[in-house]
């Protein structure tokens, strides 16, 4: 089961942010300062964590971490089925 909460603890972690600062509509990029590097590492540790491979064209929807729990939730729940 993927752990909203945890993944917020996470995403902080990568960030080198404060977990109250990784809120489900603060947007990577523009409110929290991410750039392609930082992006790029947080996706590795992802996959790593939940077993999963995010190809590119999923990249792109991960812009808050309301977008990345619901890609996650989907790619675990087709995992889960495959």
């Amino acid at each position: 089961m993927l752990d909203k909460e945890e993944l917020r603890a996470l995403v902080a972690q990568v960030l080198d942010v404060d977990v109250t600062e990784v809120t489900d509509d603060a947007r990577f990029v523009d409110d929290l300062e991410v750039d392609s590097l930082m992006a790029l590492e947080v996706v590795v540790i992802l996959e790593k964590k939940y077993g999963i491979k995010l190809p590119e064209s999923d990249l792109k929807q991960i812009v808050t971490l309301q977008s990345a729990y619901d890609l996650l939730l989907g790619k675990l729940g087709m995992a889960r089925v495959a």
